[in-house]
C-alpha cells in the first residue's frame, strides 16, 4: 500500500510539473513577445511619426555599433544561465533584468539553502521562487529607499564613501556569486578549468591580441564548457549507468 501511494504521489508530481512547464512556456513566450513589442513601440514611433529625420542607415549603424559590443552576450548569457535557472525562471530573469548581479545569486543561494541541485525540477522551482522574492524585495526597496528617501539618504553619505562604493561594489558582488557557485555546485575540475581559462585570457591572450578583448567573455565561457566536458569525471557517469 505504501509503495502504491508513493508511486501515485510521484506520478501526480510529474504530471503537475509537466503542466507547469507547458504553462510557463506558453505564457512566458507571450510575455516576452509583448515585452519586445512594447520596448520597440517607442523607437518605432520616433522613427515613423516624428520629425527627427532618422534614416534607415542611421538605425543600422547604431545597431551595428551596439551589436559589436553586446552581440556575444545574446548567445553567451542564455547558455550560461539556463543550467542554473531552468526554463521558467529564464522567462522571469530576462523580463526583470539584472540577472548576473541580482537574480542569479538569489537563485543560487535558494538552491544551496535547500540542497537542490541546479538542473533538477526542485532546483528549477526554487529558482522561480527566489527570483520572485528578489524582484519583490527590489521593487519595495526602490520605492522606499529611492523613491521616498533617496535624495535625503544621498545627502547623508560622504562623497568619498560613494566613490569607493562605486569602484568596489561590482567586484565584491561578483566575487560573492563566484564563491557561492563553487560551494553549491561542487565541481572541482570545472572550477579549476574556468579559473585557469579566465586567467589565461585576461593576462596572456588579451594583452597579446587586444582585438579579442570584446570577445573575451564569450571565449572564456565556451572554452570552459568544452574543456570541462573533455576532462569531466567519467567515473560518476559510469556509476549512474550501472545503478
Amino acid at each position: 500500500m505504501s509503495a502504491t501511494t508513493t508511486s501515485a504521489s510521484v506520478s501526480t508530481a510529474d504530471t503537475a510539473m509537466r503542466l507547469f512547464e507547458r504553462q510557463t512556456t506558453r505564457y512566458g513566450s507571450l510575455t516576452m513577445v509583448a515585452g519586445l513589442v512594447l520596448s520597440l513601440a517607442g523607437p518605432l514611433y520616433l522613427v515613423f511619426f516624428t520629425e527627427l529625420y532618422i534614416t534607415p542607415k542611421m538605425v543600422w549603424v547604431a545597431f551595428a555599433a551596439v551589436a559589436a559590443t553586446f552581440a556575444v552576450f545574446w548567445i553567451v548569457e542564455p547558455l550560461t544561465y539556463f543550467p542554473v535557472l531552468g526554463s521558467a525562471a529564464m522567462y522571469q530573469a530576462f523580463m526583470i533584468g539584472n540577472i548576473s548581479n541580482k537574480l542569479l545569486p538569489a537563485a543560487i543561494v535558494a538552491q544551496s539553502s535547500i540542497n537542490a541541485k541546479p538542473g533538477t525540477k526542485r532546483g528549477d522551482i526554487s529558482a522561480v521562487m527566489a527570483i520572485g522574492g528578489a524582484a519583490t524585495v527590489h521593487l519595495v526597496s526602490l520605492l522606499l529607499f529611492v523613491g521616498l528617501l533617496g535624495t535625503w539618504l544621498v545627502s547623508l553619505i560622504p562623497a568619498d564613501f560613494v566613490e569607493v562604493a562605486r569602484i568596489y561594489i561590482l567586484p565584491s558582488l561578483m566575487g560573492a556569486v563566484l564563491v557561492q557557485c563553487i560551494v553549491s555546485m561542487k565541481q572541482f575540475r570545472a572550477t579549476v578549468v574556468a579559473i585557469a581559462v579566465a586567467l589565461l585570457l585576461q593576462f596572456v591572450v588579451v594583452p597579446l591580441v587586444p582585438a579579442l578583448a570584446v570577445y573575451a567573455t564569450a571565449l572564456a565561457v565556451i572554452s570552459s564548457i568544452v574543456i570541462s566536458w573533455v576532462v569531466r569525471d567519467r567515473s560518476q557517469r559510469d556509476a549512474v549507468l550501472v545503478n
